[in-house]
């Protein structure tokens, strides 16, 4: 991490894997740095009222710190400089896995929620494999109560351990008076625990009954670490067990498990159901479900009963999730050439869930909005959304369930494989969506944006504590791993990809795997460099730009000089000797669709010969497949704004073009103006994709200008822009038209509003009182682009309304919709009254987090919300417990700010707090703050003159 300061300082930077480096930074960067040893990982700090001598900086950044066990970073700090009177802050929390002494074979699991008084009661019998004698037995267990507690030898002797839980560790420690000998022996646990609110373990959710009353149900959310929330178990992916599950269920709800039912019996008031044995699985796969539910079903043509479970007044909302479902699965098995290994695939729409969903064994639990679709109230994306989420939990039961990473450290095999696959089968059901084009503007660049920043992490990161996990479930683990499995799937070639998949699903079906498993079953199948060409990817954080330095036109072929190097997003890379393998490829205006020439750049510098013609533009990475940034000689690059305006080069083309020059231009390697003049050239552009990629760029930009006195300026160019194409889509759907265009419309018109455009707002204010009104209703397509155009204008009144509708509406994605448009008030009074309604019961906690960063979106609420992080930090950090949620808050709430002084104020905030599971987030949104405000001092007077002066 780079800090940018005022004077220098000696920051202590903590690195992954408990390492360290020490700077000396200011303004202008002296880049030495030199890994520390300790056994602190928790802490980093500004160590700025150290005096700097030149020979104790020097002694410190060029020797290496001893390793003192038991002693803390600013120990070994104090011990080298002399200085004894730094502070002591929290050290991070020492973990060790499981001991492997003994082993889980069989787990009886039963399990009997209470709806009324939310707490369940449950015992578990475990069949163990005692490896070798022991007299303690360690397991997970965490927030629960354990009743009793005894082991039965093979002998049938009967031994009743002394029972230590610990927080801390979120272990149950038995301990017994005499040796347990090798062999099997059989544990019984009776335990108790809460159905918490927290969206974790074993929880409660509701939603509404026929009769619109609010009614429970208890649901499981186990991955990563939670499974111990509701049951002692070996809670670590590698320690794969059978699971046979009962669950007592009050009569008249419905009763799910991973596995069919195989018996139900009556038992006063409640039904015992009794599930299959499970394939041999990991403890965060299994899941159960209890409430009230209605279901729509069908068979696959592969013989897979699916059903979709729901709230029983709109079980027909399944139906477009249950078609995507019974699709998926036989396309997969075709794919991979391996079947579904499970009779049947129930998906459940959940009330309250804080991720998306979650791809348990045989049962996949969803938010409703990503499962639910409404033939009338449902957008075309929000459609688009729920297949391709259908399709990441699918794929998850290969990728994941099947075969699973021996360790969270390889979490990225389970998701970065989905989200690449997911794509797979999307377009193969939906080729209208256009999926692998709209693939590079949602998943490819926001890998690319995340990972230029020094606080990003490799794709493969050492993770310890459990409390380590969340933190990586992030855009480098999904949507970075997609990109590179998606280049790496071009470089093998479909066939050589297909065959390595299903070698390394057949030959690791049932187990454990390491990323290595991966490498070396598409390389026997492809026989080219995978492992070589792709642990410089995985291994190592970041990704280079490759730069076009010279083009030299040799009788039929154009020869290149290129040179790599990381891409850093304040273009420091002073001292970096990272080095990719990277597969290029080319083509030609001649061959505009068409790769000419492929190669691997192995060197830090080369020369490639690609075949052209003397007028030919040469474009490197065509389709945006390749990750990473390429950068052209301006007179190379001017040769593009012809093919761009009368789209000759294919869209991909024409969106890799703008956002690679818009990062170059973030990082300072181009000036502001060089991109806003090809972007000015763009307004007869026409592809959806493109256009969301222009709108991401801008949104980028607005952050900046916000904090100037030219944002007139700059919404009179966006109107300019956007103008045009408005025209050409209208405000009402056509017959005709196709997904694309629908996206298309939505954005165009969301742009519009944002720009305070008079024609547009006025339109939209007409429309939505013809919508409260139900004099006419407002397509779902167009609804959140009118919601934030007529609150930008709205008043007291216009909130009444929308918190009135809001509290009405059933359909959470309508829901959604209207708090997600709350922040668009301008008036702070207002945007005050939507921060406490977040916060009031009527929003439900999975929910909470997005209502408030839809008011840091825009420079009138932004101090506003950070101003209400702040004082609301205790709770929300309690309600969200860490977790991705409260990461997301975090990160969307301050990262765009754009001055030093407020980077401090951020930096200093969270220096004094538990930021547990959200150090990293906090980093990233601190170097984002400084980069904006880097960026801003440095092009803030050509910016003004260009939008000033544009007509």
């Amino acid at each position: 991490m780079s800090v940018l300061l005022r004077k220098p300082v000696c920051v202590l930077v903590r690195l992954p894997r408990y390492r360290y480096s020490v700077r000396l930074v200011s303004r202008i960067r002296v880049s030495s740095t030199q890994s520390l040893r300790s056994t602190n990982g928790s802490c980093w700090a500004s160590l700025n009222k150290l005096p700097l001598y030149n020979r104790n900086l020097s002694a410190f950044i060029n020797k290496q710190l001893p390793y003192i066990p038991g002693a803390n970073c600013y120990s070994n700090i104090a011990a080298i400089m002399g200085k004894t009177e730094i502070g002591q802050l929290p050290e991070k929390k020492p973990f060790e896995r499981l001991p492997k002494n003994v082993k889980p074979l069989h787990y009886d699991l039963q399990l009997k929620p209470n709806l009324e008084t939310f707490v369940f009661e449950g015992k578990v019998g475990i069949k163990l494999q005692v490896n070798e004698p022991t007299s303690k037995i360690i397991l997970n267990a965490l927030e629960l109560e354990i009743k009793s507690c005894f082991l039965l030898l093979e002998n049938g002797t009967e031994l009743k351990p002394k029972v230590d839980l610990s927080i801390e560790t979120e272990t149950a420690t038995l301990t017994f008076d005499q040796a347990i000998p090798a062999g099997i022996a059989h544990l019984t646990i009776e335990f108790k625990g809460e159905l918490n609110d927290k969206m974790k373990g074993f929880y409660r959710s509701n939603h509404s009954n026929l009769e619109g009353q609010k009614c429970y149900c208890a649901v499981t959310q186990f991955e990563a670490t939670d499974a111990r929330r509701c049951f002692p178990c070996w809670d670590e992916p590698a320690i794969k067990s059978v699971f046979e599950v009962t669950l007592i269920a009050p009569k008249g709800n419905v009763a799910l498990s991973n596995m069919p039912v195989v018996s139900e019996s009556e038992d006063g008031d409640c039904k015992v159901v009794k599930f299959a044995p499970t394939p041999i699985m990991s403890t965060y796969l299994v899941a159960v479900v209890v409430g009230d539910f209605a279901y729509v079903e069908d068979t696959s043509s592969d013989g897979i009963l699916v059903r979709v479970y729901t709230p029983p007044a709109v079980k027909d909302q399944g139906l477009f999730a249950l078609h995507v479902a019974t699709k998926v699965l036989p396309y997969y098995k075709e794919y991979f050439q391996v079947a579904y290994p499970l009779p049947k695939m129930d998906l459940v729409a959940i009330g309250d869930f804080s991720a998306g969903a979650m791809e348990n064994w045989g049962l996949v639990t969803y938010r409703q909005s990503a499962l639910l679709v409404d033939s009338e109230n449902t957008s075309a994306s929000r459609k688009q959304w729920v297949a391709v989420v259908v399709g990441h939990e699918l794929a998850h039961q290969w990728f994941g369930n099947l075969v699973t990473m021996e360790w969270w450290t390889h979490l990225w095999l389970n998701e970065g494989y989905a989200t690449f696959v997911e794509n797979l089968c999307v377009a193969h059901l939906f080729p209208e969506y256009d999926i692998w084009t709209q693939f590079v503007s949602d998943i490819y660049t926001r890998a690319l944006e995340l990972d230029c920043l020094k606080s990003s992490h490799p794709i493969e990161i050492p993770v310890g504590h459990p409390s380590e996990v969340d933190e990586i479930f992030d855009d480098i683990s999904y949507s970075k791993g997609a990109s590179v499995i998606r280049m790496l799937h071009r470089y093998l070639g479909d066939s050589d990809f297909r065959k390595g998949m299903n070698t390394y699903l057949t030959r690791h079906q049932y187990s454990n795997t390491f990323t290595e498993d991966l490498w070396a079953a598409l390389e026997e199948a492809s026989k080219k460099p995978v492992k070589d060409v792709m642990s410089t990817w995985t291994k190592q954080t970041g990704f280079p730009v490759i730069r076009v330095t010279e083009s030299k036109q040799i009788g039929d072929v154009r020869e290149l000089t290129l040179a790599q190097e990381r891409f850093c997003a304040d273009a420091d890379t002073a001292g970096d000797s990272s080095l990719w393998m990277v597969p290029l490829t080319f083509s030609t205006k001649s061959k505009p669709n068409d790769i000419v020439h492929s190669c691997v750049l192995e060197t830090r510098n080369g020369k490639v010969q690609v075949p052209a013609a003397p007028d030919d533009w040469v474009k490197i990475n065509p389709g945006t497949v390749g990750v990473y940034r390429t950068q052209y000689a301006q007179y190379l690059l001017d040769q593009f704004i012809p093919a761009i305006q009368d789209k000759s080069l294919p869209p991909l083309d024409r969106l890799g073009i703008v956002d690679d020059l818009f990062a170059l231009v973030q990082a300072g390697h181009c000036n502001t103006v060089q991109v806003l003049k090809v972007i000015s050239a763009m307004k007869d552009e026409d592809n959806y994709t493109v256009w969301f990629s222009i709108g991401n760029c801008l949104s980028k930009l607005r952050v900046l200008i916000s904090n100037t006195d030219f944002m007139d300026s700059f919404k009179k160019f966006g109107r300019d822009l956007f103008k045009p194409v408005s025209h050409r889509v209208g405000w009402d759907p056509r017959p005709d038209e196709s997904h694309l265009d629908k996206l298309l419309r939505s954005l165009v018109l969301a742009k519009l509003g944002s720009y305070d455009d008079a024609e547009t707002i006025e339109e939209a204010k007409r429309r939505f009182a013809d919508h409260v009104s139900k004099k006419s209703i407002i397509p779902a397509d167009l609804r959140a682009s009118v919601y934030r155009a007529v609150l930008s204008v709205g008043d007291e009144s216009t909130y009444d309304t929308m918190i009135k509708m809001y509290k009405e509406e059933t359909l959470q994605e309508e829901k959604e919709r209207i708090s997600r448009s709350l922040g668009a008030f301008k008036d702070t009074k207002i945007l005050s009254k939507v921060l406490d309604f977040a916060m009031s019961d009527e929003v439900r906690p999975q929910d909470k987090v997005f209502v408030i960063i839809s008011v840091a979106l825009d420079k009138g609420g932004r101090e506003l919300a950070w101003e209400f992080l702040k004082q609301n930090w205790t709770d929300l950090h309690s309600r969200y417990e860490g977790g991705f949620l409260m990461a997301r808050l975090v990160k969307n709430t301050v990262e765009n700010f754009s001055t030093f002084e407020k980077a401090d104020e951020i930096e200093s905030f969270f220096a004094s707090r538990d930021t547990s599971c959200l150090d990293r987030s906090i980093s990233q949104a601190v170097e984002s703050v400084r980069l904006n405000a880097a960026w801003l001092t440095r092009d803030r007077d050509s910016i003004r003159q260009f939008l000033e002066n544009h007509k």
